[in-house]
């Protein structure tokens, strides 16, 4: 039994690093090598070494999408901050018997593809859409709107798409705060906001920056919501990389990009890294 056990176990993690080092390891390692070589009109590649690749990130033109790109990406962060905290407090905070209804709720909209659901927002912003037609008839507005293909659209799909990732590691966080810690606040004379400020925000920062950068880092990739909202003037970095493989046909330039585009990502996940241990040892000291 022990011997038919241990080679279940054999055959599982062996299949398991093989799929890794198929499917992840050597893609990535091909991205990487493609990097350093040189575009060539007729195959795509040619086998001769440059940094040329990696130089041409510091263009303006390039170091300008970037920074937009992140910017919408922040502006996005923030705002699924500000909408998914209340809600994932206040979910929290309700009888047991209803969270997993809402929660079903919160993750019904990922059983449908996302470029779907992007096709329905665009309509649903476009000029003669349905929100500029009840803004007419209520008479806030005497004319249409212009929502589409604007920083605002992108940034308002981004969160549309993304707001689900924010709310799941903030309601986890919430749920799991210590009661007594807040009504030994209230016995001590703090309010309602100090308690939040002093010890709700400090309790659940671990969720706040996981749900950070669950939105952050996937919003810097989203090329088709700039694509269908944004119009050419409102490009991310996965736009960039997209046009490079599919467009232009510059895979090495393109292969750089995204190793850029994962080099940031992974700093971000080591910011998340050392703060996350940083309040680890805060809370043990205290």
């Amino acid at each position: 039994m022990k011997k038919t056990r241990k080679l279940f176990q054999n055959i599982v993690i062996t299949t398991v690093v093989a799929w890794l080092v198929l499917f992840v390891f050597m893609p990535n390692l091909m991205i990487i090598i493609t990097s350093f070589l040189t575009r060539d009109d007729a195959n795509l590649i040619q086998m001769v070494f440059t940094l040329d690749n990696y130089t041409r990130l510091f263009d303006p033109l390039y170091a300008q999408v970037l920074l937009h790109s992140i910017n919408m990406a922040l502006a996005a962060t923030l705002c699924c901050l500000v909408i998914g905290y209340p809600f994932a407090f206040i979910l929290a905070r309700l009888p047991k018997r209803m969270q997993p209804l809402l929660l079903f709720l919160l993750i019904v909209p990922f059983w449908t593809n996302s470029l779907i659901r992007i096709y329905g927002l665009k309509i649903f912003l476009s000029t003669r859409g349905y929100l500029n037609e009840f803004l007419l008839w209520a008479g806030i507005i005497n004319e249409p709107m212009r929502i589409m293909y604007t920083s605002s659209a992108v940034v308002l799909g981004l969160v549309y798409i993304l707001l689900p990732f924010m709310v799941m590691p903030l309601y986890s966080s919430i749920e799991k705060l210590d009661k007594p810690l807040l009504e030994a606040a209230r016995d001590l004379g703090a309010n309602r906001l100090q308690t939040f400020l002093r010890i709700v925000i400090p309790l659940t920062m671990p969720g706040i920056i996981a749900g950070c950068l669950l939105v952050m880092l996937p919003a810097m990739g989203l090329f088709y919501v700039s694509d269908l909202l944004g119009g050419a003037k409102n490009l991310l970095i996965g736009n960039v990389i997209k046009s490079q493989f599919l467009n232009i046909r510059d895979w090495p330039f393109g292969a750089a990009t995204s190793i850029c585009l994962t080099l940031v990502m992974g700093l971000l996940l080591l910011v998340y890294y050392r703060v996350g241990k940083m309040m680890n040892k805060k809370v043990e000291l205290e």
